[in-house]
């Protein structure tokens, strides 16, 4: 054996690295080169198949592969790769705890990305269906959807049969998907009135103990309760919080759409307002696993050489994240006056591939008479994935065995990072019982 080739073979023993996305190169969008590049990772996928329990890109493959002329990739169209494609939803499970051949291995997969680069080709191509375009539009819905009298009648109508099957006609909405709801009285303006003075907040273990609050969309207009359960339980550590001055999607929702310039403008809105706060001696926090996510990996590999950018990676943390970091410092209170019961608890694809340890699991169970159920299983809902019509039977398939799990936990709360896969959850359960985002339990665990 060669010095090189055994250097290559160790190298693929070392922990995963991402390269940077190289969305700004001509040869990105070539859809001559996208094709020949997924061909030779579809092969290498169709010999492995370790991720076929995932997500449903790898079986719609496997099935394309199996049911060609020759049960190999070249039998496969072109075309048809578009249907893997359109099953991906950026979770990034495969290329963190499946495949064994992300870099540094020399085979260089990353199938999370290859997908994002197809999704960016076909919208510089094609565009979008405006309904997509709408879904993936949070903060307009949201502004509209959440004035006083509006809010009211969207909620509304999203209960409403007749109202839900014309949903499904005109933007593709399956009518027994489960909705967000919006509010009027919203995240942001909550976090500011609940809010409390912190008399010389301490920094320990790598954090300052001042926070500003990126609400996210979703914790802005659809479950504002999760901001102001976050203020109360950081206040009540003794930490400050403060808000961005100005914030809007983190652009995951474009991003999975394959709108890169608009996943740039979001940026060019968040990242300022983010690092003046960083330069005035605040951290980040967001409730919300994806848009955390976003200025952690995303954004830093769409756009490495900004400062910025990566100044905002190293400053923004998970909520549980930052709590068990102070924990670790000695700086969480931990006389917790209310028992939890057991939690059935889906971990967040998200958040696991934050690759942080499940900071969520660890602090609950510093909650006396508390016994936390793990799941760590995908819901299969990932934003607008889990509500089209065209991909909401496959959704519910990938979530129903975490909705037996959280059926044979017999929990006194079921939870989840993501407030969406909760609701995913939920809809699978059809039992009367609603998800607690683990910040509510966290709130409730203080008796606060």
């Amino acid at each position: 054996m060669s010095a090189p080739t055994q250097n290559k073979r160790e190298g693929s023993l070392e922990a995963p690295t991402r390269h940077p996305l190289d969305w700004r190169n001509p040869d990105f969008y070539d859809e001559g080169s996208l094709f020949a590049e997924m061909e030779r990772v579809f092969d290498i996928c169709h010999g492995c198949r370790r991720c076929v329990s995932l997500c449903n890109s790898f079986p719609t493959l496997f099935d394309l592969v199996d049911e060609s002329e020759t049960m190999e990739v070249d039998g496969v169209k072109k075309d048809d790769y578009w249907k893997v494609v359109d099953h991906c939803y950026l979770c990034d499970l495969c290329y963190l705890t499946k495949c064994p051949y992300v870099p540094p291995h020399e085979w260089n997969v990353d199938f999370p990305h290859l997908m994002l680069r197809g999704k960016a080709v076909r919208f510089k191509k094609e565009g979008a269906k405006t309904a997509h375009k709408l879904m993936s539009s949070t903060d307009l819905i949201g502004t509209l959807a959440g004035i006083p009298v509006v809010a009211q009648t969207v909620n509304a109508v999203n209960r409403n049969g007749a109202a839900r099957k014309l949903l499904d006609k005109t933007l593709g909405v399956h009518p027994e998907a489960s909705l967000p709801k919006y509010h009027s009285r919203k995240g942001r303006k909550r976090a500011a009135q609940v809010a409390a003075a912190v008399s010389a907040p301490e920094a320990v273990n790598g954090t300052t103990g001042r926070v500003a609050l990126f609400a996210t969309c979703y914790g802005n207009y659809n479950e504002p309760h999760i901001v102001e359960d976050l203020v109360q339980v950081f206040n009540h550590n003794g930490i400050e919080v403060t808000l961005l001055d100005k914030e809007q999607c983190c652009g995951m929702p474009k991003l999975e759409l394959g709108d890169l310039e608009a996943v740039a403008a979001a940026k060019d809105v968040n990242v300022p307002a983010m690092k003046r706060v960083i330069d005035q001696g605040y951290d980040i926090v967001g409730p919300v696993p994806s848009c955390v996510l976003m200025f952690k990996q995303e954004l830093p590999l769409m756009f490495p050489d900004n400062a910025d950018v990566q100044a905002v990676k190293k400053r923004i943390f998970d909520p549980f994240e930052y709590l068990m970091a102070r924990h670790a410092g000695g700086r969480l209170k931990t006389d917790f006056p209310q028992r939890l019961g057991k939690v059935a608890y889906h971990a967040a694809c998200h958040l696991r591939v934050q690759n942080m340890g499940l900071k969520t699991r660890d602090l609950l169970k510093l909650v006396p008479g508390t016994e936390i159920d793990v799941i760590e299983r995908c819901s299969g809902h990932d934003g607008t994935y889990g509500v089209k019509t065209e991909f909401f039977e496959t959704a519910t398939k990938i979530c129903r065995p975490v909705v037996s799990r959280v059926q044979k936990a017999e929990a006194d709360h079921f939870s989840s990072d993501c407030p969406m896969a909760g609701h995913m959850i939920e809809n699978g359960l059809k039992d009367g019982r609603e998800p607690e985002h683990p910040l509510t339990l966290l709130r409730k665990a203080y008796g606060l």
